[in-house]
Order: C-alpha cells, then structure tokens, then sequence
C-alpha cells in the first residue's frame, strides 16, 4: 500500500477526497475482479476435474438401481457433456443471474443453504472483531506504556504461547474446561436441546465460548502490533511535546499514541480478515454452530461442489471489501494521506 501526501490546499477540498476515495474503489475493482473471475475457474475446474459423477451424487442410493439410461439423461440435462468452455460460461451466467446452483448433500437451493446461514456467521465473526479490538487496543497499549516491565512481559508470553496453538484445539481444550469440568457454558449448538424456540438470550448464552474462543487465537496479531504500534509512537516528538506540557499520562497514551498507533492498525485489520474468516470455520465446526463454516466443511467432505463454489467466491467477495474498506478508513482517519494504488 502506497501512501502518497497531498498538498494541503487539496486535502481541505471535499471533493477532491471524493475523486481520491473513487479512484482507490477504481483501482481495487481492476484487482478484485480478475480475483473473482480466478477464484469461480478454480473452482469450476476442481468440480470438472472431480471423480465424482454428478448424476450419481444427485441421485444418491437410488444411483445403484437406476438405469444407465436415466443417469446419462440426468448428465444430458445439466448439459455435463458439453465443453468445459461452454459448462463454464453457462455456470458463471447463473451466478450472475443470482442463480447458484443446486446443493447435492443438502438438496436445496444453494442460494437458500447460505441465506438460513451467512447471519450466524457475520454474528461470530462480528462479535468476535469486537472483542479482539477493544481487548487489542486496551491490552497493547497498557503494554506499551509499561514497556519492560511485568505486564508487558508477561502479555508477550501469552500472546506467543497462544498464536502456536491450533484453533481447533483453543476450542476443545475450552469445551474441556467450561463445559465438560466446571459446567458453566453449554458446549455447542445456538440453544438447548429442550428449547422450543430461539430466544437472543439463550444464543448469547451459547455463543460466549464460540466467541471467546475465536477473539483469543486471533487477539495475539493484534495485542503484539498495538503494542509495538504504541510503543513507537511514545517516542514521536508530538506526544514527548504532550509529556512535557504535563498532561495526564491516560490522556498522552490515549489521546496522542494510540491515536497515531490507529492508522496501520486499519489496515491490520483488513488483511488479517482471511484468517479470522478461516478461523470462523473450525470453531462453527467444532461447537456445531449452523453457519457458512461448518457448511462449508460438510459441502468439501461430500463433494459438493456448488455449494463449496458458492460460500468460496462468497468469502473471496467479503475479504475483498473488507479491504477496501480498510483502505478507505485509512484515508478517512487521516485527510493527509490518500491511498493510491
């Protein structure tokens, strides 16, 4: 990411902060684009290049006592036959159509599948960048503040200790502790198993270990930037100016430090989106959580490729804006510097 300076006079023009923030959504259309287009031949080709026979998945156990007739009408019909240029440009029509195909291991619409599901994982994943943020900030710059000193080490400890271990195993070490041994959170699924309806309080209720668990394998890349952020930015001359003129030292960390610490930390977030997204898959799938996750992983395990193709180039969309959006709070925390390229 390159940050050219503007000339004062422009930066104080809105307009011309309209045309910058225009040009940075241009220029990251020309790479998001070829992106998606990359990501559907990848996985049109996975699904192409598949053993498995579409017309068996779709009829599952009767496959082995239908026809070889009725099968090879089945393949005529979804056009499987035809060329994979021709396959290609028909499925990509479809999805631009809003038509993404038809889930051969759960027998609906693939459009329906991530519809009934993509909320519950914007709901962990939300919750947990919430969490991961405010600890971040707080954590990393009391850390910052208290450079070498007890707190600080010990946070770094933890902070390595915690980014070697597997999410997966963040998740069953917790279900361990909370669930199983001292009893205190539920250790899996949205509601209890005698619920009859959904209530918001009960899905919290499920939802703290999910979250917890999530927030803490990816909280050490954040606590350790803010931390290293912070501490840099104590030693710049405007916050030494804050120091000597004696202001409080809560008002020259917070107010003067983190907020210079702020800016990479924008764009921290963004491009550590992909891994918070594939962390978000293995704790739906290891507390039975009904999102995109763990359907994702069922849709790999049965080869189902449409829905696979789907939720893939749905997660390859939301990383791309995530991006963006990143790009574009960069420019919008500080009117000095505009993102160009």
């Amino acid at each position: 990411m390159e940050h050219q300076h503007l000339d004062p006079a422009v930066t104080r023009r809105p307009g011309s902060r309209l045309a910058a923030a225009g040009v940075v959504v241009r220029r990251r259309l020309l790479v998001g684009v070829p992106v998606l287009v990359a990501t559907s031949m990848g996985m049109f080709a996975l699904g192409a290049f598949s053993p498995v026979d579409p017309a068996k998945q779709y009829a599952g156990a009767a496959a082995f006592t239908t026809s070889e007739e009725n099968l090879a009408q089945i393949r005529a019909n979804w056009g499987v036959d035809d060329p994979l240029p021709v396959q290609y440009l028909r499925w990509a029509g479809n999805l631009l159509r809003g038509d993404l195909g038809w889930s051969t291991s759960r027998h609906e619409a693939v459009g329906s599948v991530i519809a009934a599901r993509a909320g519950w994982t914007l709901l962990l994943v939300g919750a947990a960048l919430a969490v991961v943020l405010v600890a971040s900030l707080l954590l990393g710059s009391l850390a910052a503040y208290r450079r070498a000193g007890l707190f600080d080490r010990g946070l770094r400890a933890v902070a390595y200790a915690v980014q070697s271990m597997p999410v997966f195993w963040l998740g069953l070490a917790a279900i361990a502790l909370f669930a199983l041994a001292l009893g205190w959170l539920p250790a899996g699924g949205l509601t209890d198993v005698t619920a009859t309806g959904t209530s918001w309080s009960d899905v919290a209720h499920h939802l703290v270990l999910p979250v917890g668990v999530l927030a803490v394998s990816q909280a050490p890349w954040f606590v350790l930037f803010v931390r290293d952020a912070v501490a840099d930015s104590l030693r710049d001359d405007h916050v030494l100016a804050a120091r000597a003129r004696g202001l409080p030292g809560r008002t020259v960390l917070f107010g003067h430090a983190l907020r210079t610490a702020l800016l990479p930390f924008l764009t921290l977030v963004g491009t550590h989106l992909p891994e918070l997204v594939g962390g978000a898959v293995l704790v739906e799938t290891v507390f039975s959580l009904p999102g995109l996750g763990a359907v994702t992983v069922h849709a790999a395990l049965g080869s189902d490729f449409p829905l696979l193709a789907a939720t893939t180039l749905l997660t390859t969309a939301v990383v791309l804006a995530a991006n963006l959006a990143a790009d574009l709070g960069y420019a919008a925390a500080d009117p000095r510097v505009r993102i160009d390229g």
